[in-house]
């Protein structure tokens, strides 16, 4: 049952439960502080390319998780200490370019 209910809520729209004052927030942090590694632009940098062409084939709930839970041995730091899994739906969703 708690599958069910996680698969539930993994496919749910990451805009769900975001508003517009986070969702700015949230676009934000992407530009600055993943910027800081991916790249102002994110083209790529120290982290990989972060740009809608190289995520395009990427699964938003990869994506999310990574998010939260970082990428051990790189640089990539954990973010569940800051986010929600909502909001890190959210931000896979706003890198791939499917965000309202």
């Amino acid at each position: 049952m708690a599958g069910l209910a996680l698969s539930v809520i993994l496919t749910l729209p990451a805009t769900a439960e975001i508003s517009a004052t986070r969702a700015a927030e949230l676009e934000h942090m992407v530009l600055q502080d993943c910027g800081s590694c991916h790249g102002l632009t994110l083209k790529g940098g120290l982290g990989r390319p972060l740009t809608k062409a190289a995520l395009a084939e990427a699964d938003r709930e990869v994506l999310s998780l990574i998010i939260l839970d970082g990428v051990p041995g790189t640089a990539m730091p954990p973010w569940r200490p800051l986010l929600t899994e909502t909001e890190a739906l959210w931000i896979a969703d706003y890198l791939k370019g499917e965000t309202p």
